[in-house]
């Protein structure tokens, strides 16, 4: 007998709920009118992001197989005689990821306007929009105003913080395949910006390895002056012929370590912001903030 007097009371109450929902629509209708409203303002008020990103490929591993023997001494003497071309990938991205990196690039690049001081982008005249109240232009002054230790020029530490949020380095597991994107204002500086990214982390490899293999070099050579054992004589200069190739593939090959796949282009859409999104999340936000706000009005008059 307990049992349909409660399903019975539910329905009443339930009802009721309906019933102060549906007197308080008017509510629910100005609440939400007025966060679409502000949403497309909002949206309307965003400037155009462009993505532009690359397709790379671990480069092929060229180096001729060491013999075991060789690849011992090789290892006794401290000498390089080449990784595997994964690991050489892998060194790379986390070379790209590191702040030493992304601090010479930012410098290099003078990367500090397009990050820092940039707003939007003026398409007919193909040239960033940038808020006056960061960088004058007609005084080429930083402006900003900031809290110590902050000055009004953007540090590299600040630039590349921000750098973090709009670049992405991700490698497939699977085919091994590196897609490195970045948004910015302008689709154009977006592109040179991908692409230097890629000439400069094959370029820093690449130096890295002729430097090593230069050292590698002389301290074998004086090895060789030191030893008169001709075997081990026989062995030194394999080393230092394999460290010779070591720097003629890198000085033949432009893509070093990665290559490109599917190269980057000049965006002709925008990527972000999602306007539509954007108002549809605001009318259902408005949506349900209003229908909460009656729900718990209703559920204090029954108290």
């Amino acid at each position: 007998m307990t049992n349909p007097q409660v399903t019975s009371s539910d329905e009443i109450d339930l009802r009721e709920l309906f019933s102060a929902i549906w007197q308080g629509k008017w509510l629910i209708v100005a609440v939400t009118s007025l966060l679409t409203v502000a949403s497309v303002f909002y949206a309307l008020s965003l400037p155009d992001v462009y993505k532009s990103e690359v397709t790379l490929a671990p480069a092929e591993d060229n180096s001729l197989k060491v013999p075991g023997q060789l690849g011992g001494l090789a290892a006794l003497a401290g000498v390089n005689l080449g990784g595997k071309g994964g690991d050489k990938t892998a060194l790379a991205l986390e070379i790209l990821k590191s702040r030493d990196f992304l601090g010479r690039f930012i410098e290099q690049n003078d990367l500090y306007i397009p990050i820092m001081a940039a707003k939007g982008w003026d398409r007919a005249t193909n040239k960033l929009i940038i808020d006056p109240e960061i960088y004058n232009e007609e005084s080429k002054q930083w402006v900003r105003e900031v809290d110590e230790p902050f000055k009004p020029k953007p540090s590299v530490l600040e630039t590349i913080v921000e750098l973090n949020k709009i670049l992405s380095v991700n490698q497939d597991e699977i085919s091994g395949m590196v897609k490195i994107s970045i948004e910015l204002y302008s689709p154009e500086i977006a592109k040179i910006v991908v692409d230097n990214i890629v000439k400069s982390i094959n370029e820093e490899i690449r130096n890295r390895d002729v430097a090593e293999a230069d050292k590698s070099i002389e301290y074998l050579n004086k090895q060789i002056e030191m030893t008169h054992l001709a075997d081990v004589r026989t062995m030194l200069f394999s080393l230092v012929e394999e460290q010779t190739k070591t720097k003629m593939l890198a000085h033949a090959r432009e893509e070093y370590v990665l290559k490109t796949i599917d190269p980057a282009v000049v965006a002709e859409l925008k990527d972000s912001p999602k306007r539509i999104l954007i108002v549809l999340m605001s009318i259902l936000l408005g949506f349900v903030l209003s229908t909460f706000v009656l729900i718990v009005r209703f559920i204090s008059n029954c108290s």
